[in-house]
């Protein structure tokens, strides 16, 4: 939305004949720009828009800039695009959905070109090449890990089979009303989420009364619960992955899927929410390098093999591991601002970019070539680590907004990684994994 307004408040000072439009979904509150939320519809944002859908004014001779945040990155059939300015993280598959919006053939249109201030060549380059010719699979998935996954979630003893049935019968049945469906569920997810809420509670009156191992007790129940939970979501993929290619001819495999479907939303455990105020950063300086042109070539060596669907569902809890996730956790009480789950911090710090900095073969090569001294002297780690911030932004927002707001969280993030995270050791690991491979 400041974009926009700032876009347009250049072009009509430059004298441009250009018309533009912002697509965004929802409202912005942002009294820096006015007192009402502002809108797609807003007369300060799309005056010209005059109740069309923004596709179809786009389509039109009146505008010639589209400026938006994730709205329009996929799905977007519009042939008369021919150029694109990139100032945000892409990678993988949303790199190919994005960038293609510009493959679209018309009458006159004659090349396109993209102005990218986020992305290498190297990281667009490796993102097209899995899908340039043909995607394939490391490893076949086994169609009876479903079988598993499902004798897993039932020994959890969350739910009964009269519970699924009665489920089911109200999805399937065309005269039922929502309000049958919401009776059918509620016992199971009003007992979920009681059970969720007291472990949470025991863990802050045992924290608050130094007691560890009782706090650990609970910890240990809210993280089986979202296992449980993360176990659901994963039999979900699957099952809609699989059983369009294989007939499992079992009822209840579907009467589970049905059931799983409608009881995981309710199931809001803990949810992050926005705490940290960026309206006072501004932009001081930046600098623009000429890279020279790169012919990128998709076909010149092997296509990376996507990962197949191997061990779903195969979560568990071990002591030792438990042990440094807990430690982890210990470290990262009271880091980030606002109600965040320690399930939320561990992932993002341990899973997102933990598994960032995993996979930079120059920080494996570091680790491989240096004490763990200098290693944690070397400037990459930084430069890595504030890309995995960046690159986490769209799943974690709020903690990686916080994180580049702070030059002192960032420290500490860092020496979580290189303390309890073990990033120097799992590095040095990866780096002789890939010479074995070699």
């Amino acid at each position: 939305m400041r974009w926009s307004l700032a876009i347009n408040r250049y072009i009509q000072r430059m004298g441009y004949a250009l018309g533009t439009l912002v697509a965004f979904s929802g409202e912005v509150i942002d009294p820096d720009s006015g007192e009402d939320p502002f809108t797609e519809t807003s007369e300060a944002l799309n005056p010209g828009l005059k109740g069309r859908d923004i596709r179809d004014a786009f389509a039109g001779e009146d505008f010639h800039l589209l400026l938006v945040a994730n709205k329009f990155q996929t799905g977007f059939d519009q042939p008369l695009l021919c150029g694109m300015y990139v100032d945000r993280r892409l990678a993988g598959i949303q790199a190919v959905q994005t960038l293609s919006r510009l493959n679209r053939s018309h009458p006159g249109k004659d090349t396109t070109y993209i102005l990218d201030f986020q992305n290498s060549a190297d990281d667009i380059l490796l993102a097209f090449r899995t899908y340039y010719e043909t995607a394939e699979l490391e490893a076949a998935t086994d169609p009876n890990t479903i079988y598993d996954l499902r004798a897993k979630l039932d020994a959890a003893g969350h739910y009964d089979d009269h519970e699924i049935e009665r489920v089911v019968r109200v999805e399937l049945n065309p005269m039922a009303k929502h309000g049958d469906l919401s009776a059918a569920l509620e016992p199971v997810a009003d007992r979920l989420l009681k059970t969720y809420a007291a472990a949470k509670q025991a863990r802050v009156t045992a924290l608050a009364n130094d007691d560890a191992r009782a706090a650990a007790d609970a910890l240990d129940h809210m993280n089986a619960l979202e296992l449980f939970k993360s176990d659901m979501g994963a039999f979900q993929r699957l099952y809609s992955f699989l059983s369009q290619i294989f007939d499992y001819g079992n009822t209840e495999i579907e009467k589970r899927s049905i059931f799983y479907h409608r009881l995981l939303p309710l199931l809001t455990f803990g949810r992050e929410r926005p705490g940290v105020d960026l309206s006072s950063l501004r932009l001081t300086h930046h600098a623009l390098r000429d890279r020279g042109l790169r012919n990128l070539q998709y076909g010149a060596e092997d296509a990376p093999k996507l990962n197949g669907m191997a061990e779903v569902g195969s979560g568990g809890l071990h002591e030792k591991e438990k042990a440094r996730l807990d430690e982890i956790i210990a470290r990262l009480n009271d880091l980030f601002e606002g109600e965040i789950t320690d399930e939320n911090q561990l992932i993002y710090v341990n899973g997102v970019l933990m598994g960032h900095m995993l996979a930079s073969e120059d920080l494996q090569t570091q680790a491989m070539a240096n004490t763990k001294a200098q290693f944690e002297a070397s400037p990459t780690i930084r430069d890595e680590f504030l890309d995995a911030v960046i690159d986490s932004e769209d799943q974690f927002a709020n903690m990686s907004r916080q994180v580049l707001s702070s030059e002192a969280l960032r420290a500490k993030l860092l020496d979580i990684l290189l303390g309890p995270g073990n990033l120097y050791e799992a590095l040095r690991e990866r780096a002789q994994e890939r010479g074995g491979d070699a």
